[in-house]
């Protein structure tokens, strides 16, 4: 299949296809949708951004407009990639056709999903845990269900998953196509894909373990310092929007705040935020409401954002495998992108590792070098966002305490300083009352 036209598609979904510049397809496309539209279970692994959502997407959308399937449900690891293949699927349905569907998420209102699934959606797009939920409650039948898909295999298995997958599999007894797609393929998925595939046809397109070639990897070695007068000077000398990558839900919150303070539109986005909120931040990025997006691995996987040219990761990635997904989300679709690593003393053993797995030699950055000026403002910056992160400098506390233990007691003497003179004092003059009272006697006896 050199075209879509070639795939035998319903003429409707050709049409809207070209509407939304869907014109020619990606290799795991070209080999997918054949397989995919015969009716075979299909075990799949390609790299990140490739088009995997049309991969299964699209010859979807086909079987319910040629009416070969009642309905369908597709399983992705989180909420964001969960409401992003939604809105994927309804820009593939043809215009003035009318396809139910139901959002079935952790974090969003239980009420609004039972009423998606009374109104009988044909296509029902979730994460493992919810989905799992609405089983037991029994306000979810997979009776109906044909159609399986199963995204981000791995991912759902990283992020403790594979329970609910074993549990959701039992449900299913009839017949039914399941497509299960996966960036890399260990061990475990093979046991989960052996619960859920029956005899697949197993596709893969390129190499899990190398980055696609028009993303520019780069590196600069620097300690922990200067990592945030590093940061202001990239972001300075960069076009485009930035998606910065950190270690922790705090260090997100508090180098999106100081990117703020420091004259640049930014957000941040974590596990930690409500539902609304992380689906707010996203939007406002995608619309280019601001230009830079601190976000912990929940943004690693399926944050497709076609505009995001440069990926900074301040802190590594603890899994190698999340490397190549962080940096995926920059030169999706042919477009071009660049990423860039900050290497501090501490992150030697995880560098070493991301390398040993993708069998890389990633470009060390030329730096200018550094004057006093540089070093100067970038123990300033620091110590400010140290301020902001203790409420006050670590430097001020420990010098209080020093002062504390250097203070003279109660009495104007160290305690010391009292024991010395006591010592030292005449032993006569040590109780004066009792040595004027000896005197007396020895006068009344002469």
């Amino acid at each position: 299949m050199k075209n879509f036209k070639e795939a035998n598609l319903p003429p409707l979904l050709l049409k809207q296809l070209e509407k939304i510049n869907f014109s020619t397809p990606t290799p795991i496309q070209m080999k997918t949708i054949p397989e995919a539209l015969k009716g075979s279970d299909i075990m799949g692994s390609a790299q990140t951004g490739t088009g995997k959502t049309g991969a299964f997407g699209i010859p979807l959308i086909a079987k319910i407009l040629s009416q070969k399937i009642n309905q369908a449900l597709i399983l992705l690891p989180t909420r964001e990639l969960a409401t992003q293949v939604l809105e994927a699927m309804k820009s593939f349905v043809p215009y003035n056709i009318n396809i139910k569907t139901a959002l079935l998420i952790g974090g969003a209102p239980m009420g609004k999903q039972l009423n998606a699934l009374q109104g009988k959606p044909q296509i029902i797009v979730g994460t493992p845990g919810r989905v799992n939920d609405h089983l037991k409650r029994k306000t979810l039948s997979v009776a109906r269900m044909d159609f399986l898909v199963l995204d981000e295999v791995d991912r759902m298995l990283d992020m403790g998953f594979e329970v609910q997958l074993n549990q959701i599999a039992t449900y299913f007894k009839a017949p039914r196509q399941t497509l299960m797609f996966s960036a890399t393929l260990p061990k475990s998925i093979e046991k989960i894909a052996a619960k859920y595939l029956t005899n697949p046809i197993r596709i893969s397109v390129g190499s899990s373990r190398v980055a696609t070639p028009q993303v520019k990897q780069e590196h600069i070695k620097i300690s922990v310092n200067e990592k945030y007068p590093t940061l202001l000077k990239e972001i300075t000398d960069r076009e485009g929007s930035v998606l910065v990558f950190v270690k922790t839900k705090h260090g997100a919150d508090r180098i999106a705040k100081s990117l703020k303070k420091d004259g640049h539109k930014s957000d941040a986005l974590h596990g930690d935020l409500r539902q609304n909120v992380r689906t707010r931040v996203i939007d406002s990025f995608r619309q280019e409401k601001y230009r830079i997006l601190v976000a912990t691995d929940v943004a690693a996987r399926g944050l497709d954002i076609p505009h995001i040219q440069h990926v900074i990761n301040y802190d590594l990635p603890q899994c190698p495998e999340d490397y190549i997904h962080r940096i995926g989300r920059t030169g999706r679709a042919g477009a071009t992108g660049s990423a860039l690593n900050f290497i501090s003393p501490a992150d030697g053993k995880n560098w070493k590792a991301i390398q040993r797995l993708m069998n890389i030699n990633v470009e060390e950055k030329e730096e200018r070098p550094r004057t006093d000026r540089d070093r100067n403002h970038a123990t300033a910056r620091n110590n400010r966002m140290k301020s902001n992160f203790d409420g006050e400098k670590t430097e001020s506390r420990s010098t209080k305490i020093r002062s504390f233990f250097k203070k003279p007691n109660l009495f104007g003497k160290k305690p010391s300083e009292k024991t010395s003179e006591k010592s030292s004092a005449p032993r006569e003059n040590r109780n004066p009352k009792s040595n004027s009272n000896n005197r007396h006697l020895q006068r009344k006896r002469k």
